[in-house]
């Protein structure tokens, strides 16, 4: 990828406290970013900010649970204090909980996991957009999942919320494209990360049966998905809007 996309660009990055949020908030830097990076857990938050700052950019961590609408606001209200305007957002905040088939899953693990995945997005992109209208101008890219353009065993509430996340990247993307904003999403395989090792428990044997249904045969890694999103938020992708991008070792090309 050419060097310094994002230079003098103000980015925000949520889920930023580990696996790809984390990956993305330290490439956003390193293409000359401000990041700002959003999450629950504060010593791993500051970790990220702290790798953030390594690469020569400005960054800091605000801890938000992005299913509070005061606390989203207040995340994107100090963007705005501190730099002014907020150019770019990376929305990676989200969950998975393996529950079985449909009829198998208690319905409280439909709300967890659409409260976080899609309600926590709305809200996110809603204090966003407000910004981004006033600006003229903005690039938003949401984290979705393979499974949001297809469908594995067993993860019902998941693969729900991950295509409500392509509808409302695609709805945002029209709405939204007078306004001089791109809005896409990206749609990851498996990726080698913490919430990797919840899929194939950190077994051997599984993660192997995983890969070989790559045809690319192995698990990405964050940095691949971290570049395609600071790509997405740079002005070399200004004609790109409304796409679900598949990052997932050409999976759903099968």
């Amino acid at each position: 990828m050419t060097d310094r996309l994002l230079e003098g660009k103000i980015a925000l990055v949520t889920g930023g406290t580990s696996g790809i949020g984390r990956a993305t908030a330290v490439i956003m830097g390193r293409h000359g970013a401000a990041v700002i990076i959003a999450g629950r857990r504060e010593e791993q938050g500051e970790e990220t900010a702290a790798l953030v700052r390594e690469t020569g950019a400005q960054a800091e961590f605000v801890r938000t649970d992005v299913t509070v609408p005061a606390e989203v606001s207040a995340l994107v209200g100090h963007a705005i204090s501190k730099y002014g305007r907020l150019d770019c957002a990376f929305n990676n905040a989200g969950t998975l909980i393996d529950t079985g088939k449909l009829h198998e899953t208690d319905d409280s693990v439909f709300d967890q996991t659409m409260n976080v995945n899609v309600r926590g997005m709305w809200l996110c992109m809603k204090e966003q957009l407000k910004v981004m209208v006033g600006q003229g101008s903005g690039a938003i890219v949401n984290d979705s999942s393979s499974n949001g353009v297809r469908a594995s065993l067993n993860r019902p509430a998941y693969i729900t919320s991950k295509h409500a996340v392509v509808g409302l990247t695609r709805s945002a993307a029209l709405d939204y494209a007078r306004n001089g904003i791109r809005v896409n999403a990206i749609c990851p395989g498996p990726i080698d990360t913490e919430m990797m090792v919840r899929i194939d428990h950190g077994d051997a044997e599984s993660r192997r049966r995983i890969e070989r249904a790559v045809p690319l045969g192995r698990y990405g890694t964050a940095d691949e998905v971290g570049e395609i999103a600071a790509w997405l938020c740079s002005d070399a992708a200004s004609y790109v809007t409304g796409q679900a991008f598949s990052v997932d070792g050409g999976m759903t090309s099968r």
